[in-house]
């Protein structure tokens, strides 16, 4: 009867460490796209025009600050969370006086979740945009790198970043897309 018991218990836990790493690897990747979308778009590029599915795929690990936000964004809403339940169950009054008697009401469990949800979006919306900014700047320091072209042409610029099918460039203002194999040459964006 034991061993029935155990063999249950291990599969019901990897059931849900399962559920658990897909359920942050989706988060991940949907954090990884948002972040890498703010970095194209301080170049005015939509980097989904250039992508397909497998870049996003890999975008969470593909740099390791969208790793570290993903993951300080999940712990940071999590500890927000835990602090409040915190609160609430150790010094009701308080909390009670900090929220205006909201928490007495039926339907504050629900606003209780709307408002960490809109709060890690926020948190989320905000860090990406910081990121498009600090990955702008620190592209803009970098030293530039030089493309042969198979016409022998050799094209030299800042590397923004790449996708599986194209290199993106900075030269001086001027964006360019680089397909990675194809008979196209260049494409200017801006």
């Amino acid at each position: 009867m034991k061993e029935g018991l155990i063999k249950d218990t291990y599969e019901l836990i990897i059931k849900e460490i399962q559920t658990v790493i897909t359920t942050f690897y989706i988060i991940a990747v949907g954090i990884g796209m948002l972040f890498n979308y703010q970095k194209y778009s301080e170049f005015d590029i939509n980097i989904f025009n250039y992508s397909d599915v497998f870049d996003f795929l890999i975008a969470p690990f593909s740099d390791f600050y969208i790793l570290l936000f993903a993951t300080a964004s999940i712990l940071f809403v999590y500890v927000l969370i835990k602090l409040d339940t915190l609160w609430k169950n150790k010094w009701p009054k308080s909390y009670s006086k900090a929220n205006y008697g909201r928490d007495k009401k039926s339907w504050y469990k629900t606003y209780r979740i709307v408002l960490f949800v809109i709060s890690f979006f926020l948190y989320l919306y905000l860090s990406a945009d910081y990121y498009g900014k600090y990955t702008k700047d620190r592209i803009s320091k970098q030293n530039d790198i030089l493309i042969k072209l198979s016409d022998n042409e050799i094209k030299s610029g800042k590397l923004i970043g790449k996708t599986k099918d194209v290199i993106f460039l900075l030269n001086n203002e001027n964006v360019y897309a680089i397909p990675i194999s194809s008979l196209v040459k260049e494409i200017k964006i801006k």
